[in-house]
């Protein structure tokens, strides 16, 4: 081990395993439960997730009636038993978004494994704690979405490979199982970036060159083969014409970009996003390169970290399409990268980092219980005012079951803040990091929730077209709606459209089109009449017409 990285004595400090598990759970449990699936991620993934609900098929994931081959079904699974287990407590989406709570919970422990296995004890803790800070993390990590089941298998793939050089077979199966679970999150690019690093710790370093590295590979090629190929096969045989849709378009297609199905990729879209995306594991991680630039690079656990980091960086970045989503794997190895950077950090860093975090998380916080009660109480009154018009769906009310955690919450912070005096000043500072960007997040999801759900939910805008079908129609097509519009239709109202995309043409006598509010959409033809127009509460953006064929 290295002394310098390793041997700290302010690595574990006072931070007790107790205070850990609490933040730990105030970050993870908020957010879950208590609203609509949220446009556009949300409500496509359930979707799919009520598809196994209600058909008990896992092998061809469908939306809307018509399958749906982007992702591997391990997410939707997960989500569709926690759905079923707990449905008797919490509406079905609220059931089904657990399965992400199950996921993060199962990253930040592995994470916290991995860096008390490379590190020496104590630095698991600051690990998870600085994954947790990490700001694009926070709303990414609570949505009913697979990349959370993806990140939970790198995070299990790194365990894996810092277990590894002491233990060859458990680290080799770890490293399969977590290659697996990425690869029936996501497809193909979970295997590619750890086979990447895999292949690349040997090229580069001579410490991985050995017949223990050989068997823990091996180890890791048997664990992964029934992920790998079970659901595939069986895609296969249920249908060849789906398995190449998934195969070649929705995985080498969209990576390589022959198929146009993603946003356009800008090549450093990474390197630009991640000053603020990976804050603040990303200046601590350099820190931690720069400050043992003589001897770090020679260290296994550097070698691994900083080679899957480069590995993720390099194959996201040369993809067809971008998004910060992907970008989230990336905090893996940069929390475990400055986790010993942390403590080796000088005390005017330490100290700025520290009160940094303290004054802006606590200046949001202060913010938000100012806005709410302006909003509930109406003063001041232009504030109250224009907080009630950004969303017109809500009726302010006092809900105590959202006010009660917010409150005591709030209180426990403040008692951190004072108390947390006797944690050592550099381990302190991503303690008060996390500490903080959990609070906000909490009020966010207790007292804000309700005005928040009220402009992200279709379920009002759905009611109202559904009381205006006609009671006899025969069938309803569809024209430019998107796939969080067609889920969610099935899920309010148990309507499956017959998209003109799919069909060429208008087969039905209704015809739903979605469209913009500056622009809006004409009849087909004269012979359809407009018999509803609607959109979500506040949303200036999108809106909804419904037409009636009308007889010659």
């Amino acid at each position: 081990m290295n002394p310098t990285l390793n041997d700290h004595p302010e690595a574990s400090g006072r931070m007790g395993l107790a205070l850990l598990a609490m933040i730990s759970l105030a970050w993870i449990l908020p957010g879950l439960v208590g609203h609509e699936p949220w446009k556009p991620d949300e409500a496509y993934s359930f979707g799919l997730i009520y598809h196994i609900v209600q058909s008990g098929d896992w092998i061809v994931p469908a939306l809307g009636g018509e399958p749906f081959m982007e992702k591997p079904p391990l997410y939707y699974i997960t989500a569709a038993l926690f759905a079923k287990t707990f449905s008797f407590a919490l509406p079905l989406h609220d059931a089904a978004r657990l399965a992400t709570g199950f996921f993060m919970a199962i990253t930040l422990l592995l994470t916290g494994l991995t860096g008390r296995e490379l590190w020496g004890k104590g630095y698991g803790r600051i690990a998870m704690l600085t994954l947790i800070g990490c700001l694009g993390l926070l709303l990414r990590g609570h949505e009913m979405i697979t990349d959370t089941a993806l990140l939970a298998g790198f995070a299990m793939t790194l365990y894996g490979f810092a277990l590894s050089p002491r233990r060859a077979l458990p680290g080799g199966f770890l490293v399969g199982t977590g290659t697996g679970i990425g690869f029936m999150s996501k497809g193909l690019i979970a295997p590619g970036i750890i086979g990447l690093t895999a292949l690349l710790l040997p090229l580069v370093f001579r410490h991985w060159r050995s017949r223990h590295y050989a068997l823990v590979l091996l180890a890791a090629f048997l664990a992964a083969l029934p992920w790998l190929t079970i659901w595939p096969a069986l895609l296969y045989l249920r249908s060849p014409e789906l398995f190449m849709e998934w195969f070649w378009i929705n995985n080498l297609g969209r990576f390589f970009g022959f198929v146009r199905l993603g946003p356009s990729s800008n090549h450093w879209h990474y390197f630009e996003i991640l000053p603020w995306f990976a804050w603040p594991a990303l200046p601590i991680a350099a820190w931690t390169l720069w400050h043992g630039r003589r001897t770090a690079f020679g260290r296994p656990g550097i070698q691994l970290v900083l080679t899957a980091f480069l590995a993720m960086l390099a194959v996201l970045s040369m993809a067809a399409d971008a998004r910060e989503l992907y970008a989230i794997p990336m905090l893996l190895p940069l929390s475990l990268l400055a986790a010993p950077g942390v403590t080796t950090l000088r005390r005017g860093a330490a100290s700025a980092l520290n009160w940094f975090s303290i004054t802006t998380f606590g200046f949001f916080a202060g913010a938000f219980w100012f806005s709410w009660f302006a909003m509930l109480t109406g003063h001041p009154v232009k504030w109250g005012m224009h907080l009630r018009e950004l969303q017109p769906g809500y009726i302010p009310a006092f809900e105590p079951l959202l006010f009660a955690p917010a409150l005591l919450l709030t209180v426990a912070w403040l008692a951190l803040l004072f108390r947390g005096k006797r944690i050592p000043r550099n381990p302190r500072a991503v303690l008060n990091s996390a500490a903080g960007i959990t609070l906000v997040w909490i009020i966010m999801m207790t007292l804000w929730l309700p005005w928040f759900d009220a402009g992200k939910s279709y379920r009002s805008m759905i009611s109202s077209l559904q009381q205006t079908l006609p009671a006899q129609h025969a069938c309803i097509s569809s024209s430019k709606l998107g796939e969080p519009q067609r889920a969610l239709l099935e899920y309010y109202a148990g309507i499956l459209t017959r998209r003109t995309e799919v069909h060429k043409r208008i087969e039905c006598d209704l015809l739903l089109i979605q469209g913009s509010a500056s622009n809006p959409e004409a009849a087909p033809g004269p012979e359809w009449r407009k018999i509803w127009e609607g959109n979500r509460p506040g949303d200036r953006s999108e809106r909804y017409w419904l037409f009636r064929r009308t007889p010659s």
